[in-house]
């Protein structure tokens, strides 16, 4: 067994000699050295820490393979619709579009950076859209007119009660901003799973867990026992007290993946993800035909409200309106796609919902050659024979009575405490979107010109066009996940989760808390 493992004969006893040298193992006649126990204890380490890196990069690679057709699904609906209005636009809406095309590429690049993480406040940045919009076809309509900056901001600040769009504002806002928030944090949430598993199998085993792996793999071969299999009870306990703190994640873990599972219900339904995302062109093409078809009432209204501005002398307007041709067409995506990847995620992410606490089990009986529970002549850490303590429960406070590792129930691991918090502040992004909110705006005001939480700035000091404040664009605090680290390929673009430096003291104190 020693020579197998890839060690050097030279120095192994040739015949049993005494054992009073052994550190780990049982004392008496036995076959291995000082040399051999330091080197089989070392090794069974090894072992064990590999096999639970390996039981855990199925759970990343699952996680991984998700997060990637999702980000692939979601970014490919908003990719189309882009193609959709670039394609039509110019025939339907003629110079409208045209002489606006940078407006329609800011709105959809906007869109992208908030789902892959950009700190915006989405309702901000539409109500920028349209107000920005407004004041753009306004002037082309009536090119007769001098429209300075000041008569915009006039109009634009009416504009909600002109309703110059139609319901296509209030509608866009009300399901992409759900639509949004929705897969933004479903994505996120697998990101940190991710993340949690693999920061959790990295973490290093204990000295005591050592030596009690070593006892259950290796010490019956330093005492000559013949095909000695540990005792199931043996195992278990044993692996219970080396991974008493991963079990503690448990809670949080299962949290979490609940809190996905009600979000993913979302993305159906009548305003669902497919047909929200995915026809965004189309309610801008109504919205616009609504300004046209309104624009005699639209002008008189602003004339009555702002004044009657300065006439230029350049044509009037009236051929726009002719050239309008059909409207666009609305395709509505079947939806066959999304709900075959919400099938697949909901029924993995339910196998892995106990996987923490049963990490004991699925090591014994997969990585260490375990006995039946009914055999009596098993491997019970001192000779062959039944194993008589009870198994213990999961965690770190059911290890204080762990008869085979000593556990020190008053110090949880630091790493695994912190991920803990990861999983904690995920799930309560996940339930605020789960309600259509977006937890780093949940003071957002409901009125779709309002600043909300943004950046403190006002619009009577920042203005209201994009053009001259980008009050909508705040510093990104969301990093591009490096999926390479999981499972050896890419995904670029995918969300991660947020930044999580504003909640740092809340974490150092829970931790704090946690460890007394």
């Amino acid at each position: 067994v020693y020579g197998a493992k890839g060690f050097s004969l030279s120095g192994v006893p040739q015949a049993e000699i005494s054992g009073e040298h052994l550190r780990i193992c049982p004392q008496g006649y036995t076959c291995c050295t000082s040399e051999m126990e330091e080197n089989f204890a070392n090794r069974s380490r090894s072992e064990l820490e590999g096999a639970l890196r390996e039981t855990s990069r199925s759970v990343q690679v699952m996680l991984s393979t998700q997060l990637r057709n999702f980000d692939s699904h979601f970014q490919d609906l908003l990719n189309k619709s882009e193609r959709a209005l670039q394609d039509t636009f110019p025939g339907v809406h003629g110079d409208l579009y045209t002489q606006n095309a940078r407006l329609f590429r800011d709105l959809y690049s906007e869109l992208r950076r908030y789902y892959r993480g950009a700190n915006i406040n989405l309702e901000e940045a539409l109500a920028e859209f349209w107000t920005r919009l407004l004041e753009r076809l306004f002037k082309q309509l009536h090119p007769q007119y001098v429209l300075p900056d000041e008569y915009l901001d006039c109009m634009g600040k009416q504009a909600e009660a002109y309703r110059p769009f139609g319901e296509a504002p209030r509608e866009l806002k009300l399901r992409a901003t759900r639509a949004f928030v929705a897969v933004r944090s479903f994505v996120q949430g697998l990101g940190v799973a991710i993340d949690v598993v693999r920061k959790v199998s990295q973490v290093p085993l204990g000295q005591e867990c050592s030596r009690a792996i070593m006892k259950l793999l290796y010490c019956s071969h330093c005492l000559g026992v013949q095909s000695p299999q540990p005792c199931s009870g043996y195992c278990r306990n044993v692996m219970k007290g080396c991974l008493a703190n991963q079990a503690d994640l448990d809670t949080e873990w299962k949290n979490l993946l609940e809190s996905m599972l009600l979000v993913a219900d979302k993305f159906d339904g009548q305003t669902s993800v497919e047909s929200t995302i995915g026809t965004i062109h189309v309610r801008i093409s109504e919205a616009i035909a609504a300004l046209q078809d309104n624009k005699d009432t639209l002008t008189a209204k602003v004339f009555q409200g702002c004044g009657n501005p300065r006439v230029s002398g350049k044509g009037s307007g009236g051929e726009e309106k002719r050239r309008r041709g059909k409207s666009v067409a609305e395709e509505r995506p079947s939806g066959i796609g999304l709900e075959k990847l919400v099938s697949e995620a909901k029924a993995q992410l339910r196998d892995v919902r106990d996987f923490w606490v049963s990490l004991p089990r699925v090591l014994c009986t997969e990585k260490v050659a375990m006995s039946s529970t009914l055999d009596e002549r098993c491997w019970n850490g001192m000779t062959k024979g039944r194993y008589l303590p009870e198994v213990m429960g999961d965690g770190l406070a059911s290890q204080i009575n762990n008869p085979e590792v000593e556990v020190d129930i008053t110090k949880p691991d630091m790493t695994i405490r912190q991920q803990i918090m990861q999983l904690k502040i995920m799930t309560n992004r996940l339930r605020n979107a789960y309600n259509g909110n977006d937890i780093d705006f949940q003071d957002t005001s409901d009125d779709i010109s309002g600043s909300g939480s943004g950046d403190g700035c006002l619009d009577e000091v920042c203005g209201k066009r994009l053009s001259k404040s980008q009050s909508t664009r705040q510093p990104e605090t969301h990093a591009i996940p490096n999926l390479s680290e999981h499972d050896g390929s890419s995904a670029p673009g995918c969300p991660q989760p947020s930044s999580l430096l504003l909640l740092l003291p809340l974490a150092l104190a829970a931790t704090w808390s946690l460890g007394r």
